[in-house]
C-alpha cells in the first residue's frame, strides 16, 4: 500500500476513513498517526478527531483498539461458525457486533486444505477482507467453543427426540443430544452443533408452551433479533428525567378542547387535534387547527442512554398481546403519552387551513396542553353519527370534522394513490387467548386523524426547508420500469390497458380500478398495483412522495414511536430556537447513514408484527384443520400456489404435486405472463384472483404457515408422481419439492 502523501496539519475525516480501509493490517491511533506524520501535538488533535468520528458513527473500534469503518468488519476479529452446507461450504458471523442498526455480515470461510475440520458452534479468530458485494475469512488459530442458538420446538419420533425450526424457511430438523428440563412440546432454544451429515442440538433453555398467549411474539422477538430488554443506564436515565418540570416559556394551550382520538386498545397516545373557524378576514371561510404532537426531544437528548437504546430500536414494535416500545414505558406510556387532563409537554403545530382545504400557513412552538379526552375511533365516530352522546361532540368534534372536510377536499384535488386494503386485527381475552381475527373497520374517524397527521407532516418538512435546516424526509419514489411492464402484462389478462408512455402519477392507477368497477378480481387488481409500487424510505435528500402525491413529506407525529419522527422535532426545536434537546452537528452530518439504519430497523418490525399476525391467524384456524374453506388465489408460481383465507387472511401453499385431475399426474403448464396454472389434459386454470373451496390440510401456529388440498376426488391420486410444469418460455422442468414460501 502507498504511504500516503504528508499534508499540513491534520489528515481530513476522509483521508482516514481510506487509510483504515485500505491498510492491510489492523490500523490504531499509532498507526493512523506514523502514516500521516503528525506531530506530537497533532496526535493530541487526532484522538480528539477519531473520537468524533466514532460518535459519529463513520468508525468503529475493534478490540486491540484498533479502527475499522463503521458498517464494515475489523482486519482481524473473532468469528463464530453458523452454517456447514452440504458442499462442505463454512459460513461464519461476527462473534461481537454492536452496530444494531446494521445488518450482521455472513463471511463464507476459506481454509487451507481440502477438508473443513470447522464444525456450527466453533469459534476462529479470522483476518478478513471484503470481496466485491461479500466478506472472506481466513482462519488463524481456532478458539474455545461458543454457542449457536436456534429457535424450536420439540418433537417425540420413534428414534428420539428432535428440534423443529419455528422459521417457514428452516426446513431442516436437527436430532436433540440434550434437552435438558424440556419436555416434547416445548419451545426452547438450542445450540447447533458438528458437521453434515451429523449436526446435532442441544438444548440451552426453555421458554414454555408455544401455544400458550404471549409465546407467538416472543417467537418473533427472538428469530428477528429484537432487542426487548432496555439496558439499566437508560431505564435509571428514563426515570430521572421523568421527573423534571415542563419547563418555562412553553405557550399555554391547556385551556383548548383538545383530543386524542385512537385506537381502542392503543398503548401510547403521540398525537392530539383541535379546529375552529378562523376569524381572520384574509381566510374566510378557512379554520385554524392545532396538531399537538408528544415533545419527546425534550426529555430524550443525542447522545443520553436513552437516545442510544432509542436509535438501537428505530421504531416500537406492535404485537396483538404486546409491545416492545422504543423508549422506555415510564416515557412512552407515562410522562409523554398524552393523556386526559394531565398537563403534557407538547410540540404544537399550529395551521391554517384554508376553505379549499390547503394550508395557507404554519408555525411551531413548545407548549402544555391537557387533553380533555381520549377518545377512541368508534366512540368519535358513533358521536359524529348521533349514536353516542359525548360532552365533546359540539365543542370539539364537529369542528375538527368540519375543518377535516376541507381538508379532504384537499386531498382529492392532488389524487393520492386509493388502495383500500383491509388490515387484520386479532382480538384478544384477557388472558391472551384468540377471541376473534378479522379484518379491521375503516371509519371516517381513520381518514380524519390521518389527514391532519399529514398536514402537520408536510408543514414540519416545508418549516425545516425554508430555514435550511435537515430534514428526514419520509420518501417514496414512482415505481419502477420493470414494476409497470410486469403490472401493464397482469392487467392485459383482464382486458385492461396501461400506457407506459404516459407519466405514471398516483392517480394513473387510481383511474384503473376506477375502469375496473367492482368486480370479483378487484381485490388482486389492488394488490399487483401494491406490488408494484417502491418501498417507502427515510433519508435527508427529498425525492417526494409518490403515494400521497406531495413533493416535500417527512415523519413528524409519532415520536413517541419512531425515531425519524423524533429527528424531525430536535431538527425543528434548533432550527426554531425552541429550546433544550436540539438536532447536534453530528446527528445533522449522520443523516443519511442513521436514515439507512432506521429504514432496515422499520422493515424488520413490519417483518415481525406480519409473522407474529400468521402465527396467530394459524393459532386460530388449527381447529378448522380438515375443513373446506373458502380461499383466494393470491399469487402463483411454478410449483403451486398460495392462497388466502377469505375474511381473516392467513397464507397457505397448495403444492403443483398435488393438483390435477381424477386420474392424477396431469402435466400443468406455468404461463409467467397471466400469472396461472393450466392443466394440460383437463385444461383447469389456476390463476390469481380466482375463489376456490379448499381443504385445510395443515395450519402451523408455530411457524404461521397453513397448507391446502383439493376437495376430495380432486386432486391427485396417493402414490402417482408429481406433475410437472411447463413453462411458457424455456425448457420444461419437473417440480419435485415445494418451493418456499413468498414473503
Amino acid at each position: 500500500m502507498a504511504k500516503p502523501r504528508k499534508q499540513p496539519g491534520l489528515p481530513s475525516r476522509q483521508q482516514i476513513i481510506d487509510f483504515i480501509t485500505s491498510s492491510p493490517t489492523p490500523a490504531g491511533k499509532r498507526e493512523i498517526a506514523k502514516a500521516f506524520g503528525l506531530t506530537a501535538q497533532e496526535k493530541i488533535a487526532l484522538k480528539a478527531l477519531l473520537k468524533g468520528m466514532a460518535d459519529e458513527g463513520l468508525i468503529d473500534s475493534a478490540p486491540g483498539r484498533a479502527f475499522h469503518k463503521m458498517g464494515g468488519l475489523p482486519k482481524v476479529t473473532v468469528l463464530r461458525i453458523t452454517d456447514v452446507d452440504d458442499s462442505g461450504n463454512v459460513w461464519a458471523v461476527p462473534e461481537r457486533w454492536d452496530a444494531d442498526a446494521m445488518p450482521m455480515p455472513k463471511l463464507r470461510v476459506r481454509e487451507r486444505g481440502k477438508r473443513s475440520a470447522l464444525g456450527v458452534g466453533d469459534r476462529i479468530l479470522a483476518r478478513t477482507e471484503e470481496a466485491g458485494k461479500g466478506w472472506i475469512a481466513h482462519p488463524m488459530k481456532q478458539l474455545a467453543k461458543g454457542d449457536e442458538l436456534m429457535l424450536g420446538v420439540l418433537r417425540k419420533e420413534a428414534n428420539g427426540l428432535w428440534l423443529e425450526g419455528v422459521e417457514k424457511r428452516e426446513r431442516r430438523q436437527y436430532p436433540v443430544s440434550d434437552a435438558g428440563d424440556a419436555q416434547p412440546g416445548d419451545l426452547v432454544l438450542a445450540e447447533k452443533a458438528g458437521r453434515p451429515p451429523r449436526i446435532t442440538a442441544r438444548v440451552t433453555e426453555r421458554l414454555g408452551d408455544p401455544f400458550a398467549p404471549r409465546s407467538f411474539s416472543l417467537i418473533a422477538i427472538h428469530e428477528h433479533g429484537i432487542p426487548d430488554v432496555f439496558a439499566p443506564e437508560a431505564l435509571e436515565e428514563a426515570e430521572r428525567v421523568a421527573k423534571q418540570p415542563l419547563g418555562t416559556g412553553r405557550e399555554d394551550l391547556t385551556h383548548l378542547p383538545i383530543v386524542a382520538i385512537d385506537p381502542a386498545d392503543a398503548r401510547d397516545h403521540d398525537d392530539a387535534v383541535w379546529a375552529v373557524p378562523d376569524d381572520d378576514p384574509a381566510n374566510a371561510g378557512g379554520w385554524k387547527a392545532v396538531v399537538a404532537i408528544a415533545d419527546v426531544s425534550f426529555y430524550v437528548h443525542p447522545g443520553s442512554a436513552i437516545d442510544r437504546e432509542a436509535r438501537r430500536r428505530g421504531n416500537s414494535v406492535y404485537f396483538p398481546d404486546r409491545v416492545v416500545p422504543m423508549l422506555p414505558e415510564i416515557l412512552s406510556a407515562e410522562v409523554c403519552s398524552l393523556k386526559t387532563g394531565e398537563d403534557r409537554a407538547a410540540l404544537a403545530c399550529h395551521l391554517k387551513v384554508g376553505k379549499d382545504g390547503q394550508l395557507k400557513s404554519w408555525r411551531f412552538t413548545r407548549a402544555v396542553v391537557r387533553i380533555a379526552a381520549n377518545i377512541a375511533y368508534e366512540d368519535a365516530q358513533a358521536a359524529i353519527d348521533g349514536q353516542l352522546d359525548h360532552p365533546l361532540t359540539e365543542v370539539a368534534l364537529k369542528p375538527l370534522w368540519a375543518c377535516w372536510h376541507a381538508l379532504a377536499k384537499a386531498r382529492d384535488a392532488r389524487e393520492p394513490l386509493d388502495l383500500d386494503l383491509p388490515e387484520r386485527r386479532v382480538v384478544l381475552d384477557e388472558k391472551g387467548r384468540i377471541m376473534s381475527v378479522a379484518p379491521r373497520e375503516r371509519l371516517d374517524a381513520h381518514r380524519l386523524i390521518e389527514d391532519y397527521m399529514i398536514a402537520a407532516n408536510v408543514a414540519a418538512a416545508k418549516a425545516l426547508e425554508a430555514k435550511k435546516a435537515p430534514v428526514m424526509y419520509r420518501v417514496h419514489e414512482p415505481p419502477a420500469r420493470e414494476k409497470l411492464i410486469g403490472l401493464k402484462d397482469y392487467l392485459e389478462t383482464y382486458g385492461v390497458k396501461l400506457a407506459l408512455g404516459q407519466v405514471i402519477r398516483p392517480s394513473t392507477f387510481n383511474h384503473i380500478l376506477d375502469r375496473v368497477g367492482n368486480v370479483d378480481f378487484r381485490p388482486q387488481v389492488m394488490e399487483q398495483i401494491l406490488r408494484s409500487q417502491t418501498q417507502a424510505y427515510y433519508a435527508p435528500a427529498n425525492h417526494g412522495h409518490f403515494g400521497l402525491a406531495l413533493g416535500s413529506y417527512a415523519h413528524f407525529t409519532s415520536p413517541i414511536r419512531r425515531y425519524a419522527d423524533m429527528l424531525v422535532h430536535r431538527s425543528l426545536v434548533e432550527a426554531y430556537k425552541l429550546g433544550p434537546g436540539g438536532l447536534t452537528p453530528d446527528e445533522a452530518a449522520g443523516m443519511e447513514r442513521i436514515g439507512e439504519a432506521i429504514s432496515r430497523l422499520e422493515r424488520r418490525a413490519m417483518e415481525a408484527e406480519r409473522d407474529t399476525i400468521d402465527r396467530y391467524v394459524a393459532a386460530y384456524l388449527a381447529e378448522r384443520v380438515g375443513e373446506l374453506v373458502e380461499v383466494r388465489i393470491t399469487g402463483v408460481t411454478n410449483f403451486g400456489f398460495f392462497a388466502t383465507v377469505d375474511g381473516i387472511g392467513g397464507d397457505g401453499l397448495m403444492p403443483v404435486r398435488d393438483l390435477g385431475g381424477s386420474s392424477g399426474g396431469e402435466y400443468f403448464r406455468y404461463d409467467e405472463t397471466a400469472k396461472k396454472l393450466v392443466g394440460e389434459q383437463s385444461g383447469d386454470e389456476f390463476t390469481i384472483g380466482q375463489r376456490l373451496t379448499l381443504r385445510l390440510a395443515e395450519s402451523n401456529p408455530v411457524s404461521g404457515a397453513l397448507r391446502f388440498e383439493l376437495p376430495e376426488g380432486k386432486g391427485a391420486r396417493p402414490g402417482s408422481r408429481p406433475p410437472r410444469v411447463l413453462k411458457r418460455r424455456g425448457r420444461p422442468s419437473n417440480i419435485r419439492h415445494q418451493g418456499k414460501r413468498r414473503k
